[in-house]
This record gives structure tokens, C-alpha cells and sequence, in this order.
């Protein structure tokens, strides 16, 4: 079997609106790398947009998983509930950031943890307008897509978004946008388009995963929660991409003096499996009527089992640690090529959640040609690389926590051949 058939074969199956960076085909992976349909190996420093953060297919979340399976798969948790959902609701509630008693809830996506965040602060609140902002990426459903803070592709082409949602800008220095500048728009806001009073809550990424891996500034998350504070909003993390060790602790928000009220996550909880949740203040999560949270497949048994299993590693094996040995490795190693490479323009990110922008030589534009040249000069030698950012011009790193030194050392030696090469075609 080749790729381009399986290729050929999607084209007339699968609808294009389905974006793939790559056309190769899995057919097995362990831990750092996967092997496609025709026997090529690859070292995967996607890592399923963070979620395997501790590898693909690790013995322990295995064994947990197959073990749940010869149990039973579903019982639909509305109907039958079980034990270890509670469990790791329990586990959650005390890992989350935040002082006081919280309550969680388990969906099946990062999406529908951020619609079941949303929903949550309007009960909680009774207020209906939500706060985002731009660069920032919440999911494809009407109300993620409407939150998003990214026109092509999230939005085009698909009518009106959700009422009640609104942007402001993201800091990002090298972009010229500074904390100030955002609280002024955000200050600007309620003075011309909307009464706080009548804001559920504002959402922020600690980190911005699609918009360019951008860190939420210190004093940004203070102001906020100042904000919030005052004018009685709710503030959303979300974690979906930060969580689960990839910043160097558990949850980003870990790295701040303040937290929040509600927390989504999902990818990385689960070592592959789908499952999401959303973590809050008891008295927040206990605003909505039972019945109005949930879903069929809300909390999969597989999928709590091998949650469970991730946290015992990460816990373990020490992944928060070694998520920062690793990112700061690949920023010396990054840094270091920038005397040489004028393109480089950034270096950026806490723990092993760290980007690459590329600029034009002269500096003057951003250069999405050639972070996206290094991209595929990577592929064809064996690494996958994911590109991101509004500009389409940062590499993003993304290997699994758990990767073997000297398949990290290798993954950064193709970089390094892959960056030469682009640089001097």
C-alpha cells in the first residue's frame, strides 16, 4: 500500500473542509515515532496537536485502557454511572488551580468543553455575552468557531457567528500590541459596544496554541482577573492545548499569581483517547440544572481509564521536569542558530510548548514560505512538524514529553539540516 493511493482513495471519500498537513498515513506509532502505510518512519513532533503528551501508545495507559475494555465500554454515565468517573472528577478538582471546592465535568472534545464553559458562566451569571480574543482558538463548533479569533478557515464561508461574542486584541510585542493596548480595546469595548455588567465571562488561552504559540503575559492574567473581579465575569482558561504537563506543570495557569473560574481541557488528558472536560468553582458548576450537562458519550469509560493512567505517569515519571529539560534544550539549540539566520526572529514558550517565527531576512513582513518550506524539508527527512500562528509563519513543537534523548537529539539534528537547506536554496 502507498500513501498516494490511500491519497487518491480520501480525495473522492472524505470532504476537503477536513485540512491535513501531511499525506502520510499512519499505521503504527511508539512513543516519539510512527511508521507510515509504506514502512517510512517519522519522529512525530506533533504529537496529535499535543495530546499523546506521554507517547503514543504508553504501557501504562495500554494496560488501563484494555483492562476497562474487557470490563465493560459504555454504559452511558446519565444512565449507569460509574465509579472511576467520579474518581478522576475527584483528581481534577484538586489538580485544577483555584482556591476553594470545584466540580468538574466530563464531554468528549475541546470544543464541548468550551460550549459546556460557556453555557456553565451564562447560568452562573445570568449574563450572555462571552469575551475572546483575537488569535485566539476555541474549537469548530458555532460557538468555538464564533469565539475563535481567526476568519480563514475557522469562520469562512459560514454565516452569522453567535450573538454575544466579541474580541479584543491579544499582546503580542513583536506584533506591536502591548498589555496596555489590549486592556485600552478591552476598556474601549465597554465604553462603545457592550456594558460589563452584561458579560458572562471572558476566555483566554495561557498560551495561544493556533495563533502562534504567543504566552499570555504575567500582567495581562492580573489585569483580567482584576477586570473580572470588579464587574462580577467569570474568567475561562483554556487549557485544551496547554494542559497535562506541556508547559512544564500541570496547567498553565500554574504559572500565574491568579487563576481562574472555570478551566477547559481535553488532548493531552487522555493519552489519545476523546474525552474533555470542564473543571469550576462548586458554585459555578452547580448553576445548571441537572440534565442541562452531559452527552452520550460524556466521560467514556476507556477514555476516564486512560485519563487516569496519564496522570499516574506524568506524576511518575516526573514529565512536568522533564517537559522543561527538554524546552529549553530545543531553545538553545534554536537560539543559537539565530547570528546566522536573520529569519528567526523569535524564540518563544514555557516548558516544551515552544514556537519558531520566521520574518522575512530584512525583518519587514512575516514569512510563512519559509517556516513552511522547513516544514516539508523536515517531512521528507523523517520529522513532523506543525506550522501555526494568524500569519502562518510559526513552527510550532510539539514531541511527546516522554521522547528518548536520543531520538530528541536526532529530531534536532533534521532540523537543523532542514533549516540549512531552505536557508540556502
Amino acid at each position: 500500500m502507498l500513501n498516494s493511493e490511500v491519497s487518491a482513495r480520501k480525495n473522492q471519500a472524505i470532504s476537503r473542509g477536513v485540512g491535513m498537513q501531511t499525506q502520510v498515513y499512519a499505521q503504527r506509532a511508539k512513543n516519539a515515532e510512527v511508521w507510515d502505510v509504506e514502512c517510512n518512519r517519522y519522529i512525530d513532533f506533533a504529537a496529535g496537536i499535543a495530546v499523546v503528551n506521554t507517547g503514543h501508545c504508553h504501557p501504562v495507559v495500554i494496560e488501563a485502557v484494555q483492562k476497562q475494555l474487557s470490563a465493560f465500554t459504555h454504559t452511558c454515565h446519565q444512565v449507569l454511572p460509574y465509579e472511576n468517573y467520579v474518581s478522576l472528577a475527584e483528581r481534577l478538582n484538586a489538580a485544577v488551580p483555584g482556591e476553594g471546592p470545584k466540580k468538574s465535568i466530563f464531554v468528549t472534545t475541546g470544543a464541548e468543553a468550551v460550549e459546556n464553559a460557556v453555557k456553565i458562566a451564562r447560568a452562573g451569571t445570568g449574563r450572555p455575552a462571552v469575551i475572546a480574543f483575537g488569535g485566539g482558538f476555541h474549537g469548530r463548533t458555532f460557538m468555538g468557531m464564533s469565539l475563535t479569533g481567526k476568519v480563514v478557515p475557522y469562520k469562512k464561508g459560514f454565516g452569522a457567528m453567535m450573538p454575544d461574542t466579541f474580541h479584543v486584541p491579544f499582546p503580542v510585542e513583536i506584533h506591536g500590541t502591548s498589555v496596555d493596548q489590549s486592556m485600552d480595546a478591552l476598556e474601549g469595548l465597554f465604553k462603545a459596544d457592550l456594558d460589563p455588567e452584561h458579560v458572562a465571562a471572558i476566555i483566554i488561552e495561557p498560551v495561544q496554541g493556533e495563533g502562534g504559540f504567543y504566552p499570555a503575559p504575567s500582567e495581562l492574567m492580573t489585569r483580567l482577573r482584576a477586570v473580572c473581579d470588579a464587574h462580577g465575569i467569570l474568567l475561562i482558561a483554556d487549557e485544551v492545548q496547554t494542559g497535562f504537563g506541556r508547559t512544564g506543570a500541570l496547567f498553565a495557569m500554574e504559572h500565574y499569581d491568579v487563576s481562574a473560574d472555570i478551566t477547559t481541557m481535553a488532548k493531552g488528558l487522555a493519552g489519545g483517547l476523546p474525552l474533555a472536560a470542564v473543571t469550576g468553582r462548586a458554585e459555578v458548576m452547580d448553576a445548571v440544572l441537572p440534565g442541562g450537562l452531559g452527552g452520550t458519550y460524556g466521560g467514556n469509560p476507556l477514555g476516564i481509564a486512560a485519563a487516569h493512567a496519564v496522570m499516574d505517569v506524568i506524576e511518575g515519571e516526573g514529565l512536568c521536569a522533564r517537559a522543561q529539560e527538554l524546552g529549553e534544550r530545543l531553545k538553545a539549540r534554536l537560539t543559537a542558530l539565530k547570528p546566522t539566520l536573520p529569519e528567526l526572529v523569535d524564540v518563544r514558550g514555557p516548558g516544551f510548548m515552544i514556537a519558531a517565527e520566521f520574518n522575512t531576512a530584512d525583518g519587514a513582513a512575516p514569512n510563512p514560505d519559509f517556516a513552511n518550506a522547513v516544514r516539508a524539508e523536515a517531512l521528507s527527512r523523517g520529522l513532523v512538524l506543525l506550522t501555526c500562528g494568524v500569519y502562518g509563519n510559526v513552527i510550532r513543537f510539539l514531541a511527546p514529553l516522554t521522547i528518548e534523548d536520543e531520538i530528541f537529539e536526532e529530531a534536532l539534528g533534521i532540523l537543523e539540516a532542514s533549516i540549512a537547506t531552505v536557508k540556502g536554496a
